[in-house]
């Protein structure tokens, strides 16, 4: 049995202007001492995937299941979901600086954190924040564990998050654009630090993040999402060198390469925006910005299946042959990249 299992999760908001269906049939299981990249850009449901696992999703009307370790965290109590989130789920939020209250010391706050779930005493919690603070690489933790927020590095707050979500030793970590806003130095000592603590703790993590790059080396497998939806599902090494759905294609021209400041050679952005979540197009909601799009595609759309019967784990949402998208990929896409 899977650590982790998300069944058709649904997440909506009812809006003056209609219904966002912000989460729209999300699938995927997770084990433990696994690493899930969920990659898609702004407003295609990533973060609220999460925040819905974590009964955070506050106003959206939520429907499928999350089961945890065989249990429902969809129909729990409120008192029993707080037992378990930040104890046996923790996340890592994207911006520290506004997840961290600003009038409270930092070593306060991860204490706080440990003294709401276990019975130790207020000296026992400020001397495991400092032990905390030290396990993530911030000098001299005895003198910072009483430093505010704002004291922080944007780096060092993010290894102060990291220290608050890893100090009860989570059975599941969850890392919401953990390097948004951090130089590129910073996002590889983050990244880092993140691999080695599950390593060390065995912690089943989900990546949240825009960027592929990020979860390049760190995820066993990767979910793209788009408007809302999974659109490819993958292990890492076919989500990067045998993809099948244009969009993922997209993400991956989008990225920067090695050297391109010498050849001169631009990014491929996507063309276009995503879509309205309360008006999607018909069929497929990627064919507005698709370059490979047909008819079918404007009246259809495609399911989440394999496209190939010989990879079955590999899951893709387009309505192209099989013997078209090995063509467009190797013959198009990536040569470019």
């Amino acid at each position: 049995m899977a650590l982790l299992e998300v069944k058709d999760l649904r997440v909506h908001f009812d809006t003056d202007d209609g219904v966002v269906k912000a989460v729209d049939g999300v699938n995927f299981s997770l084990d433990p001492g696994q690493t899930l990249g969920i990659v898609g850009e702004s407003g295609s449901g990533k973060s609220v995937t999460n925040l819905a696992i974590m009964g955070l999703a506050r106003g959206g009307r939520i429907s499928g299941e999350v089961l945890f370790e065989g249990r429902d965290l969809l129909k729990m109590h409120t008192t029993e979901l707080r037992d378990i989130r930040g104890k046996k789920i923790a996340m890592i939020f994207q911006d520290p600086l506004s997840s961290l209250h600003p009038y409270y010391k930092v070593g306060s706050q991860i204490a706080e954190m440990i003294l709401a779930h276990e019975k130790v005493s207020k000296s026992e919690a400020r001397d495991r924040a400092i032990n905390l603070l030290r396990l993530v690489g911030i000098p001299r933790p005895e003198r910072r564990v009483d430093d505010f927020p704002h004291q922080f590095s944007g780096g060092m707050r993010q290894r102060a998050m990291i220290a608050m979500a890893l100090a009860l030793d989570p059975a599941v970590l969850i890392a919401d654009e953990p390097t948004t806003a951090l130089d590129v130095t910073v996002q590889a000592q983050v990244l880092d630090l993140i691999e080695r603590l599950q390593e060390e703790f065995g912690t089943a993590i989900i990546c949240i993040t825009h960027d592929l790059g990020v979860v390049a080396d760190m995820a066993d497998d990767v979910l793209v999402m788009y408007a809302g939806r999974p659109v490819e599902v993958a292990d890492r090494r076919t989500t990067y060198y045998n993809p099948h759905m244009p969009y993922t294609w997209g993400l991956l021209q989008s990225l920067p390469s090695v050297g391109a400041e010498h050849t001169g050679e631009k990014l491929r952005p996507i063309k276009g925006l995503p879509p309205s979540l309360i008006n999607l197009p018909p069929g497929c909601p990627f064919n507005p910005r698709c370059p490979y799009v047909f008819e079918l595609c404007t009246r259809e759309v495609p399911p989440l299946a394999p496209a190939d019967p010989a990879r079955p784990e590999h899951l893709s949402a387009c309505h192209l042959p099989l013997e078209d998208k090995e063509r467009i990929w190797q013959q198009e896409v990536a040569p470019t990249r």
